[in-house]
């Protein structure tokens, strides 16, 4: 029984840390929201009721085109003796149908992204010794846009127009057409945005900043996942806190709706996931103005943070009642 406790107690406390939370929140033409929890995603209407749309997916990405139809990935592992990963891409069609884009696959998802821009085309970096970022045309050419050996690179965001938006390391670069020729430069908008994270990774490579989106004025907008806050970047580069999470919650990513509010994507200590909310006069500073929170779980999130508590002390205990048994048999 003891054993049993602490071993529980050792992995619930190392779920919640290693966790990979997802980035993918999405909005349709109509202004409806659409977000992952790495199980399922979920749409939330424009009068606040919530629904599931697509269940039984583990995507950390979403990508929803002009005719609203809504993609994502469905990545799985297939076991240590196998020791492979399989996927397939689904796409939950503007009708209701949901259908596989691509084919169930062994192996990591290549050549493919979600990361797009208004005309259907793809982008996706490839980290290696010398990283790249690629391009894949809506006619299936495919153009290395950049190359170099950067730090550790975050994720991808691409406006409707086709900008570039990602991190290396603690810097954030744009990605652009040199307007010259068929070349792209890149442009450092902002040096030492965060601190190296100790609680997330991804790919062995520890980092601070995670989503990244954007609003109409191009400001640029970052989920600082282990300072647990969003900072906003604008045309003279200086980091600004727009957005704190208290210590149960931490921002993965964003979007504005068509409304100019910002919804965020957080994830909890218990690796559950919201959207929330914040209305565009708080943004504006009015921090009376409010805002409210959709799917919070918060009962949950007690529950589960209870229930570590009592692991941590029962185990506590028993060790306790074992050291006194050993007492008396000793003396």
């Amino acid at each position: 029984m003891r054993n049993l406790l602490i071993s529980n107690f050792l992995f619930l406390v190392s779920f919640t840390v290693t966790a990979h939370p997802g980035i993918g929140i999405v909005k349709d033409s109509k202004g409806n929201i659409y977000y992952t929890d790495l199980a399922k995603v979920w749409k939330i209407s424009l009068d606040g009721s919530k629904a599931v749309v697509v269940s039984g997916v583990h995507t950390h990405e979403l990508y929803i085109d002009e005719h609203d139809n809504l993609y994502g990935e469905h990545l799985w592992y297939n076991g240590e003796s196998k020791d492979t990963w399989g996927h397939y891409v689904w796409c939950l069609k503007n009708t209701g149908e949901l259908v596989k884009e691509i084919k169930p696959t062994e192996s990591f998802l290549s050549n493919y992204s979600f990361i797009r821009d208004s005309s259907g085309n793809m982008y996706w970096v490839e980290r290696f010794t010398t990283s790249r970022i690629m391009k894949k045309t809506k006619s299936g050419e495919i153009i290395k846009l950049t190359e170099g050996k950067f730090g550790f690179i975050g994720w991808l965001a691409c406006t409707k127009n086709g900008l570039l938006y990602f991190t290396e390391n603690n810097k954030l670069h744009r990605l652009s057409a040199d307007g010259k020729s068929d070349g792209y430069r890149i442009e450092t908008l902002a040096n030492n945005i965060g601190s190296k994270s100790t609680d997330f990774s991804l790919m062995g490579r520890n980092y601070d900043s995670y989503g990244i989106w954007t609003d109409t004025a191009d400001n640029v907008y970052l989920a600082m996942i282990d300072s647990k806050k969003v900072i906003r970047i604008g045309a003279h580069g200086n980091p600004q806190t727009i957005l704190t999470s208290n210590s149960m919650w931490t921002v993965c990513s964003g979007i504005f709706d068509n409304n100019g509010n910002m919804w965020v994507l957080e994830n909890s200590v218990s690796n559950e996931v919201r959207a929330r909310k914040i209305t565009k006069e708080y943004l504006a500073g009015n921090k009376n103005a409010g805002s409210f929170t959709t799917n919070p779980h918060l009962l949950t999130t007690l529950f589960t943070i209870a229930g570590i508590i009592l692991l941590f002390f029962g185990a506590k205990m028993i060790l306790n009642k074992k050291r006194q048994k050993l007492l008396q048999l000793a003396i």
